[in-house]
C-alpha cells in the first residue's frame, strides 16, 4: 500500500515547482497524469526535426533520467482546442487534484480554471503555483526564482560580505521549497479537509510568499528587534568562526557547525586554541578567529581533519561535489541514489525517495516518458474508439 494510492492528479505544470510537487506526490503513490502540448514546444519540434531518427531516443532518455517526470503518465492535449478541453473535462470529473503553473489568467483563457472545474467536480483540489500569487499588484509580473527570492528578502542576506553582491543559491528556495514543496504540503492539507467535508478548494501558492514563509525565524528576529540581517555579518551566514566553511590542504572544504558551547570547546581543543573557548560570543573577535581557523585548517587534508574530528564530538561536514554525494556511505545506506530501470539499454539512476515512511514507504514505479506516451491508452479509458483517436491525433488535438 502507498500513502496516496487512489489519488489522481492532473499535472498541467511545466517548469520546476509544479513537476517537483507532483513528483513528491507521485513518489507517495498518487496517479499523476502529465498533460502537455502535443509534440512539445515549437523549439522542441524544431530540435526533433533537425536530429531526425536520433530525436526519439534522445527524448526518451532525457525523460527517463529526469526524476521530476517519474511515476507519471503523459498525454498531449492542445487545450486551445475545444475537443481537447472536452477530454480534459472528462479527466477532471474523475480526478482529485489539478496542478498548474501558468501565469495568472492563462487557465481562464484556456477554460481549465478552478471555477470551471469546480462546476464539473465540486471535490477537486486545484493548485496554482505562480511567482507572486493569483492577486495583488505583482500578479502579472514575469519572473524566475532569482526574482522571487529578491522580493522575499532572501537573496539580500545570502553571501559572504555585505559590500559584495549577494550569492545566487541556484533555484532551491523559491522554485523547489517555497513553490513545489509548499504546494505538495498544501494539497495534502486540502485533501484532508475534503475527506471531512467532501468539498475541494483552490490552493494559491506564491513562490515569493513561500520564500518569506521559509524565512519565518529570520524575520521573527527582525520584527522583534527592528534590525535587518546584514549579509555576511550574521552568525549563520559566514560571520562566526564556529559556523563557517574552511579550505583544507588538498583544496577540499569542510563545514563546521559548532554553535553549542560543548562543540566549540571540543573544536578549540583539537585546534590547540583553548584560549578561545571563553570568547566564542565576542563578535569583535570573530574576524580574528576566522582567520586563525583558516590558517589551521589549511595545514591538513580533508581526510586528515575528518579522522581527527571523528575522535570527538565536533559538528562537521565534508563539502561534497555532486560526483561525491552518492558514494557516501550514509547516502548509500539511506538509498538516496537508486537504479530505477533501463532506457535504450542504459541503466537509469535517480535521486531516491526523501520521505521515509515506516509502514507505507514511497516508491519509484516508473521513470519519465515522452509527451504523448499514454495518450491512446488514456483516451481509450475514457471510451474513445481507435478511429476517433487517430482523427484527433491527425488534427493536432491530441498527441
Amino acid at each position: 500500500m502507498l500513502p496516496l494510492e487512489g489519488i489522481t492528479i492532473l499535472d498541467l505544470s511545466r517548469l520546476a515547482p509544479g513537476p517537483y510537487c507532483t513528483m513528491v506526490l507521485g513518489d507517495l503513490g498518487a496517479d499523476v497524469l502529465r498533460i502537455e502540448q502535443p509534440g512539445g514546444s515549437a523549439r522542441d519540434q524544431r530540435e526533433k526535426a533537425a536530429e531526425g531518427g536520433e530525436a526519439e531516443a534522445k527524448e526518451r532518455r532525457e525523460a527517463a533520467f529526469n526524476a521530476l517526470l517519474r511515476n507519471k503518465r503523459a498525454i498531449g492535449l492542445n487545450l486551445k482546442d475545444e475537443e481537447a478541453r472536452e477530454v480534459f473535462y472528462a479527466l477532471a470529473r474523475k480526478a482529485d487534484v489539478v496542478v498548474e503553473g501558468f501565469r495568472p489568467g492563462v487557465v481562464n483563457r484556456l477554460g481549465v480554471d478552478y471555477e470551471t472545474l469546480k462546476a464539473i467536480n465540486p471535490g477537486i483540489v486545484y493548485c496554482s503555483i505562480s511567482g507572486y500569487g493569483q492577486d495583488g499588484p505583482y500578479r502579472d509580473l514575469v519572473g524566475h526564482d532569482i526574482n522571487y527570492i529578491s522580493f522575499a528578502g532572501a537573496l539580500g542576506v545570502i553571501g559572504p560580505d555585505f559590500d559584495q553582491p549577494p550569492t545566487i543559491p541556484l533555484n532551491f528556495l523559491a522554485d523547489y521549497a517555497g513553490g513545489g514543496m509548499l504546494a505538495a504540503v498544501s494539497i495534502l492539507a486540502a485533501l484532508r479537509v475534503r475527506d471531512k467535508t467532501g468539498q475541494g478548494q483552490n490552493v494559491d501558492i506564491s513562490m515569493t510568499d513561500g520564500t518569506v514563509y521559509l524565512a519565518a525565524r529570520l524575520f521573527s528576529e527582525y520584527l522583534a528587534t527592528g534590525r535587518p540581517t546584514e549579509r555576511g555579518r550574521y552568525w549563520l551566514s559566514g560571520a562566526s568562526p564556529y559556523y563557517n566553511v574552511y579550505r583544507c590542504k588538498d583544496g577540499k572544504y569542510i563545514s563546521l557547525g559548532c554553535n553549542e558551547p560543548w562543540f566549540w570547546e571540543n573544536l578549540c581543543k583539537v585546534f590547540d586554541r583553548e584560549d578561545l573557548i571563553p570568547v566564542q560570543w565576542e563578535r569583535s573577535r570573530w574576524p580574528e578567529m576566522v582567520e586563525a581557523f583558516k590558517a589551521i585548517m589549511i595545514k591538513r587534508t580533508q581526510t586528515e581533519w575528518v579522522t581527527e574530528f571523528d575522535k570527538t564530538d565536533i559538528a562537521y561536514g565534508k563539502v561534497y561535489s555532486q560526483d561525491e554525494v552518492f558514494d557516501d556511505p550514509q547516502m548509500q545506506y539511506r538509498r538516496m541514489g537508486i537504479d530505477v530501470g533501463e532506457v535504450n539499454g542504459e541503466t537509469v539512476r535517480q535521486v531516491g525517495i526523501g520521505p521515509k515512511l515506516s509502514e507505507t514507504p514511497g516508491s519509484v514505479r516508473s521513470f519519465g516518458v515522452p509527451v504523448g506516451e499514454d495518450t491512446d491508452a488514456t483516451l481509450e479509458e475514457l471510451g474513445y474508439p481507435a478511429e476517433r483517436i487517430a482523427e484527433l491525433r491527425e488534427r493536432g488535438v491530441v498527441g
